[in-house]
């Protein structure tokens, strides 16, 4: 699966269809194309509950510049919000938003999106759920219903002890 190509959306389910619509009239992956935008997180992979948002990531070696960028593009939309932030001791941004039927936070760090952890998790889940097998992905979906975030709703499923986060990564099917 090229997640880098948002075509894939377009063959997908019915949720999929209409998030790839709503990214194509808002041209928010052409606004942001100097930022290598990936659309990462539960929606790809068919793991999304109700209130899952729509996770893009951006890279950037200049955050401020980003976030004047993201406040004069999207400043007008529902429920905006931005903020710098650290994680795990890098600089980044988080900016949120609702996109017609969908709640959006774009995630932002001086790290290329091919290496930031959203995207490495969301590719190891699908080769997990590739796996795995329908009912694995049913009982994920239902850990998360109950609250657990995708992370740790693998690593329980999977028997993993330790960081979830971290742990996942390594993990060999």
């Amino acid at each position: 699966m090229n997640f880098l190509n948002l075509e894939y959306l377009k063959n997908g389910s019915e949720i999929q269809k209409r998030i790839f619509q709503v990214l194509e009239n808002s041209q928010i992956f052409q606004k942001l194309k100097s930022y290598k935008p990936i659309l990462a997180g539960t929606f790809p992979i068919g793991i999304n509950i109700d209130g899952s948002d729509l996770d893009i990531i951006l890279e950037t070696r200049d955050l401020e510049t980003l976030k004047k960028l993201l406040i004069s593009e999207f400043q007008d939309q529902k429920q905006f919000s931005i903020n710098l932030i650290e994680i795990n001791e890098v600089e980044s941004l988080i900016c949120k938003f609702q996109l017609g039927e969908f709640p959006v936070e774009l995630f932002a760090q001086n790290q290329p999106t091919l290496l930031q952890n959203a995207y490495l998790h969301m590719i190891k889940e699908f080769e997990i759920l590739e796996n795995e097998g329908d009912e694995f992905r049913k009982k994920i979906i239902e850990l998360k219903k109950l609250g657990l975030k995708t992370e740790p709703a693998f690593a329980k499923l999977l028997g993993l002890s330790g960081n979830p986060y971290v742990e996942l990564l390594k993990y060999q099917s």
